[in-house]
């Protein structure tokens, strides 16, 4: 196989960053990513952008809020529709691996009108999540050093820059580091797993678990079906990341055979870290009670079941954690955009920025700036209407790649070597059932979230219209084939 590489400067460490007038979305010669991933750095970074900590110490309190005793089975039930999901972009992502992600994949098979559309859902995704994460840094950190002031924005913002700052580095360094602090949010998942295992409350039987109930505070009651349906698109979001690899699929090596795998461990890693932990907290809270509302005090249980010293430890693992998942998440952001270039969605001065890619690091610098620098602005932006946003576009790219996944065995791409999920058709019709059932009940339940999105979508469809259709031939040339692979 030949290897498209961005290679290093030959004049030495003390090269800036830079690109060559060749390397430009708007000449001939396209600009490349340094082909330098194996499977474990892969693994690493797509895990890290799962980041199962952050969203076991971030996400799933909020569950805990409304699914009560049920937030294991949402997760699980999530987890399971995941699997599907996986099985599309594991063949989508070998078929067509492209910097681009989804958008590639879309635009492929569907068209560029549902690529640019595809675009816009992993852009809001890509946004959004970041900053949610961030904030959440300023808590614990309250949590593990007390005298420490909580600003959940300033720490998020202060989080968001410094990532920013790491994603202009070499792609395999930033792999080992991410796999440190990897290291450090699996061991506290560990410790409140543990933890809660061996101080289970007879107050929560196991069978609650499958007969889920949830408590205001004074009584419990079972918990409706309708409520898990919404707690399901949060469920995802918390699961979300196991598709970074698609993303990647340009730096790792042996793309067909990598891409699939990294999605599929990552997914069943980063489920185990969340799920398990998350029965253990149900079984060893103090009731139901202590599940919802402002009752929930994930730190003060870990301090109750062992003493402060390891609640200040688990406080600690958890802020890397959140660091971690800033990281990577600027990286796979960057991609994004770096990809949109490079097939020319802007004019032609904001195509050759965006497509500069660093000749030291091989990481494309621009794009980086320009994913951290809003990121970085939106920490003060309220969270909860951008976790209601981020939970329809998550759903809205899970179902556009399960419909793309339907044409994938279709005139040339029938014959092209790829991985090829198992019961297709049935996988993609099952994940697409169930995401219009999700999004059907978020819009009888929460109406406002859809609704934010499809505006927003509405304006990304008018760029499509008035700039994109017109100059067909010179803007939005999708490339689902960027290099030798």
């Amino acid at each position: 196989m030949t290897e498209i590489l961005a290679r290093p400067s030959a004049s030495g460490p003390s090269d800036v960053a830079e690109t060559t007038p060749a390397t430009t979305p708007e000449t001939t010669t396209k600009p490349a990513l340094a082909r330098s991933l194996g499977l474990l750095g892969a693994v690493l970074l797509t895990l890290s952008c799962l980041t199962p900590a952050s969203s076991l110490f971030v996400i799933v309190p909020g569950l805990f809020a409304t699914q009560g005793t049920g937030t294991a089975l949402t997760l699980a039930i999530a987890g399971i529709l995941c699997v599907g999901v996986a099985f599309c972009y594991s063949e989508l992502g070998t078929l067509i691996p492209s910097a681009g992600g989804e958008y590639a994949m879309v635009g492929s098979l569907l068209g560029r009108v549902s690529g640019w559309l595809t675009f816009f859902l992993s852009g809001v995704v890509a946004f959004v999540i970041p900053p949610i994460i961030a904030i959440g840094t300023g808590q614990y950190l309250h949590a593990a050093i007390p005298g420490l002031p909580v600003n959940g924005a300033a720490t998020g913002a202060v989080v968001m820059a410094a990532s920013t700052a790491m994603g202009v580095f070499d792609l395999r360094a930033n792999a080992w580091i991410t796999g440190v602090f990897l290291v450090l949010e699996v061991v506290a998942s560990a410790v409140v797993a543990f933890l809660g295992f061996t101080h289970t409350h007879t107050h929560t039987s196991a069978s609650a678990l499958l007969h889920p109930v949830v408590s205001d505070g004074h009584h419990s009651s079972a918990l409706p079906f309708a409520t898990i349906m919404v707690g399901l698109a949060v469920a995802l979001f918390a699961l979300q990341g196991f598709t970074t690899a698609v993303y990647l699929a340009e730096e790792i090596t042996e793309p067909r055979r990598h891409v699939s795998r990294a999605v599929l461990w990552t997914l069943g890693l980063g489920a185990a870290v969340i799920i398990v932990p998350t029965v253990a907290i149900t079984l060893g809270a103090d009731g139901p009670g202590a599940l919802t509302g402002d009752a929930f005090d994930l730190i003060g249980m870990v301090k109750v079941w062992s003493n402060s010293a390891v609640g200040s430890f688990v406080a600690l693992c958890i802020a890397a954690a959140i660091v971690n998942a800033a990281i990577v998440m600027v990286i796979q952001n960057s991609r994004i955009l770096f990809a949109s270039a490079r097939d020319r969605a802007w004019p032609a001065p904001v195509n050759r920025a965006l497509g500069t890619v660093s000749q030291r690091f091989g990481a494309p610098w621009v794009a980086t700036l320009a994913v951290g620098t809003p990121g970085t602005a939106l920490c003060f932006a309220p969270v909860d209407t951008l976790n209601g946003i981020t939970g329809v576009a998550v759903a809205g790219l899970y179902l556009i790649v399960a419909v793309a996944a339907l044409g994938a065995r279709r005139g040339g791409y029938k014959a092209k070597t790829a991985w090829r999920m198992p019961l297709w058709p049935a996988v993609p019709v099952l994940v697409i059932a169930s995401l219009l059932g999700l999004l059907f009940e978020l819009w009888r339940t929460q109406p406002s979230d859809l609704y934010w999105t499809l505006g927003a979508t509405a304006a990304a469809a008018l760029y499509w219209v008035l700039y994109l259709r017109p100059r067909g031939d010179t803007r939005w040339v999708i490339d689902a084939d960027p290099g030798e692979r």
